[in-house]
Parts: structure tokens; C-alpha cells; sequence
């Protein structure tokens, strides 16, 4: 493992804007064009923060333990519920839940993504990939992936899907749901973000990230961040590659040299997504939500 002690400072150096008081579990991001939207497990609610005000303006109920990320798009906020076993459609504009989707939910640790006109999900630990019809608010076709994937997101026309049994990464075409590539990567890849050329994944069975290029379907680099075990998160944005872990809530990673530029330690950590110039991470044990803005001076 990489001595990253040149690069870490104590949280308390992280220059926090705000932090915003969610109790109960807050965990999962998901930001829109007006809302930064986060998932509740305790009290079965998704909240609204205005990005403007940094306040809570609205809680919203969705189904019993929400887990599994949130997605927006395709004009809503999409709510997996591990409990009542369905997706929810939440209007961003009503603030009401409009449709259920009845599915089973992979894993509580999963992940769901919208793009190339459509809802993604896995829906067992055998690897089945499930597609929602955005416009219908049905399922209308599944592809079968390596066994215990998890995790999907979308770029360069394709659906990406992380499995942490296999130690791949399967890349699906979104249309003949068929597999196109399989690529190695670190133990237990499971959350992953992209650019428009690249996929960056978190290897949780040994702390690393792996740079997928999409044009090649193959491994670029490996980045050593220091950061093994269960949970954490991935996000790019404002030219960075961002990783959050508890008791090591940001991991700051350049693109342009594969390595971590800055480390911060300390309690916090757990999910993140960048948007409306700020990070937005969920500290799951402070009951908070925490906003950085973009970008941060090393």
C-alpha cells in the first residue's frame, strides 16, 4: 500500500461550507438541476436540499428502507426500496412519488443509473441487469452479467456494471442487452463513476481505483488511495477524481497523473456526488450532510 502520509490532513482542514442536519441515516446522493436529493433508511424519506439556501426544504415519503443510490433523470427522481422491493418515481417538481416499478433489489449496497433513455438496476446476486422504461414506468428487458454485480452507471452509449464476485467490470449495450466486454480489475470493484472517456472504479477488497478507458475496454492505471473495506463512494467532477470512505471521508485523485493528491482523515464519510460547484457528502454516523465548495486549494 502507497505511503500517503505527504498527502493527508485531519478533516478538520476540509473547508466544510455547511453542514446540514438530516437525522436518521442519511446515505445516498443524488443531485439535479435545482435539488441535491438524499436518501433516508431510518425514516423511509428522501430530502430535498435547495443548493441556493443550503436548507432542507421538503422530506419526502418513499418506500420502507430506501437503498441502493438514488438516479436522476429522465425528469424524476428514481428510489429503490429494498423493503417494499419496488423503484419509486419521485417528481422533482410535485415533490410526490408518482409511480412504483414492483422489482426485486440486488443488493442493499447496489447502485442505480439513469441513461441512454432508460432506468438501470440489478436485481439478484445472479447478475441480472434490469431495464426501466422511463417513459412507461415498466421493466422491458434484462441482461445476464457475471454473478454478484451490483453496481451500474452509463457512458459512451453503454451500461457499465461492477462485479464484486468476479473482480470485472461488464460492459453492456443498452439496446441487445448483451455483454460486450469483460474487464479485470481490482478485488471487489462495487462503485463507479465516469467522464466522458473514462470509468473510474472503487476496489473496496484493496483500497485502489481503477481507470477504465472506454475506448480500449481496458485497465489505464491503477491508482493506490489507500482506502480497503466496506461502503465508501466515487465521483468525478470540477477535474477531479473523488472518493469517500468512513474515517476517511475525501480522497482526492488528478487525472492528469493517477495519483491522490489530497487525503483527509478523520470522522465523516460514507456517500458523495459533485454539482452546483460543491461537493455533497453524507457523513451516515453524524447525521449530516456536508457541503465543500469547488474547488478546493491544495
Amino acid at each position: 500500500m502507497a505511503d500517503l502520509t505527504a498527502v493527508q490532513r485531519p478533516i478538520s482542514d476540509l473547508p466544510v461550507a455547511t453542514k446540514i442536519s438530516i437525522p436518521g441515516s442519511p446515505d445516498w446522493v443524488g443531485v439535479g438541476p435545482d435539488a441535491v436529493w438524499i436518501s433516508n433508511a431510518r425514516t423511509d424519506s428522501v430530502a430535498r436540499i435547495d443548493p441556493v439556501t443550503n436548507r432542507v426544504t421538503t422530506t419526502v415519503p418513499v418506500g420502507r428502507r430506501p437503498c441502493s443510490g438514488l438516479a436522476v433523470g429522465l425528469d424524476a427522481v428514481w428510489v429503490p426500496s429494498c423493503q417494499d422491493n419496488r423503484v419509486d418515481r419521485l417528481n422533482p417538481r410535485s415533490n410526490q412519488v408518482e409511480a412504483h416499478i414492483p422489482t426485486p433489489i440486488g443488493d442493499s449496497e447496489g447502485g442505480i443509473a439513469s441513461g441512454e433513455g432508460a432506468i438501470w438496476l440489478v436485481t439478484d446476486r445472479r447478475g441480472t441487469l434490469t431495464r426501466i422504461d422511463g417513459a412507461l414506468n415498466r421493466i422491458n428487458g434484462h441482461a445476464q452479467l457475471a454473478s454478484g454485480s451490483f453496481v451500474p452507471v452509463v457512458g459512451a452509449g453503454a451500461v457499465w456494471v461492477s462485479s464484486t464476485e468476479h473482480n470485472l467490470v461488464s460492459r453492456v449495450h443498452p439496446m441487445a442487452l448483451n455483454v460486450i466486454a469483460e474487464i479485470p480489475v481490482g478485488p471487489a470493484p462495487h462503485f463507479m463513476a465516469c467522464t466522458d472517456t473514462d470509468i473510474w472504479v472503487l476496489n473496496q477488497g484493496n483500497g485502489t481505483v481503477s481507470r477504465i478507458n472506454m475506448a480500449t475496454n481496458q485497465v489505464a492505471a491503477t491508482v493506490d488511495a489507500g482506502i480497503p473495506g466496506q461502503g465508501g463512494d466515487i465521483a468525478v467532477g470540477e477535474g477531479f477524481v473523488w472518493v469517500t470512505m468512513i474515517d476517511i471521508p475525501l480522497t482526492q485523485i488528478d487525472p492528469a497523473t493517477n495519483q491522490v493528491v489530497a487525503q483527509y482523515v478523520g470522522q465523516g464519510g460514507d456517500a458523495l456526488r459533485i454539482g452546483h460547484g460543491a461537493i455533497w457528502m453524507c457523513s451516515f454516523f453524524l447525521q449530516e450532510v456536508w457541503r465543500v465548495p469547488l474547488p478546493l486549494l491544495l
